[in-house]
């Protein structure tokens, strides 16, 4: 189910592979993620829209518009969820399916706590909406949590951190090189030249940059075929074990390529690919989405090559100001190369209404943060 400031754009839960927006819609979503007070490929409409066509199934997708005289200014996909963590406690989450990173709802800048205000407001009167806000994915520093912050003070209204940790960043002046020579260690980066050379002696190694669109149903297939051939295959988690999670990865790809906003990287090996990387541009940043490499040469480190090459790209690229590198906390791979941090953080957000509504939401909120701080005490204890 799809829905926009005060009216229901559909009457069922949206299903997997279902288009629900139009042209006039996306384009809707295009300028105000031109204008995004903080950057968020994810929500952009290039993934989304592919995440919608093939990734949202039941319980259902709905995004909550919200709009200030006439103006989109602020996007944010939402499910509800009926556990929360371990409680059996119903809650609205900020729709982060397994292939979202990064969960900063759209906000038009300089409309920053109006857009928080007009969504906070819709789903305090939606009656579906159970629980709280659980809010995933946020930079702690961002445009985002700053505006909510800010909100909630203003209306005396519940925010609860429920968890932070620090991912690996790349945001700096320097050119590659002096990144490199500054933030690696010098045996590091010997052991990695040793290990250019020594796979060289293999064959003709080739990096590349995807260029042409025609090339791009090859690079895909062959990202796809790349990532299962390793442990992700294995454990039924590359991208190619599910044909919806394969073709959002194509139909993303496609459509960030139009928009200019496809960074895809490879390196080869005569010809067939051991390393490859795909990026996605938003505004002066990037996130770095997926790598997958040839784990019968792991003992030549693909990689880290791989990222040594994306490093060349993006220090190389004006466009490009920083890249998150979408990791998991204390990466021992990634952590290594970049030395900038950034703060992710999770928030519970009260939610309002009237009558039940208000009543089941304001004991769901306590009762969570009081789950939250008995259990902090006993693992004190312990």
């Amino acid at each position: 189910m799809l829905m926009r400031w005060g009216m229901d754009m559909a009457s069922h839960p949206l299903a997997s592979g279902s288009r629900i927006y139009g042209p006039a819609q996306r384009a809707r979503w295009t300028a105000l993620a031109a204008d995004a007070a903080e950057a968020n490929a994810f929500y952009a409409p290039d993934m989304l829209c592919a995440a919608l066509d093939h990734l949202a199934s039941a319980p259902g997708v709905r995004l909550v518009e919200a709009q200030a005289g006439g103006e989109l200014i602020g996007l944010l996909p939402v499910v509800v969820s009926q556990r929360h963590g371990r409680l059996p406690i119903a809650s609205v989450e900020n729709w982060m399916h397994a292939h979202c990173f990064f969960g900063a709802p759209l906000i038009r800048r300089g409309q920053e706590v109006a857009a928080w205000r007009g969504l906070l407001a819709q789903l305090d009167d939606a009656h579906w909406a159970p629980g709280f806000l659980y809010l995933q994915g946020l930079d702690a520093a961002g445009a985002n949590a700053a505006a909510l912050e800010a909100l909630c003070v203003e209306q005396g209204r519940g925010r609860r951190e429920v968890h932070r940790h620090d991912r690996a960043m790349l945001r700096s002046a320097l050119d590659a090189e002096s990144y490199w020579e500054t933030h690696v260690r010098a045996k590091k980066r010997k052991e990695i030249r040793r290990l250019q050379k020594r796979l060289a002696e293999l064959g003709a190694v080739e990096q590349r940059q995807l260029e042409k669109r025609a090339e791009l149903p090859h690079w895909c297939a062959d990202f796809l075929t790349l990532e299962a051939a390793g442990w992700k295959g294995r454990e039924g988690t590359a991208m190619a074990c599910s044909p919806s999670d394969a073709a959002f990865f194509r139909a993303a790809c496609a459509a960030a390529f139009d928009a200019g906003r496809l960074h895809f990287l490879r390196i080869d090996l005569d010809g067939r690919p051991i390393a490859m990387l795909a990026n996605f541009r938003h505004g002066e940043g990037a996130f770095s989405f997926k790598i997958a490499f040839d784990e019968e040469l792991g003992r030549f480190s693909p990689g880290v090559l791989i990222e040594l090459a994306n490093l060349h790209a993006v220090q190389g690229d004006p466009d490009i100001g920083w890249m998150d590198s979408c990791a998991a906390a204390d990466h021992p791979m990634i952590d290594s190369l970049w030395a900038e941090r950034r703060t992710i953080v999770q928030y519970r957000i009260a939610l309002r209404g009237r009558g039940l509504d208000r009543m089941r939401r304001t004991a769901a909120f306590a009762l969570a943060n009081g789950a939250e701080a008995l259990a902090s005490r006993l693992k004190g204890q312990s």
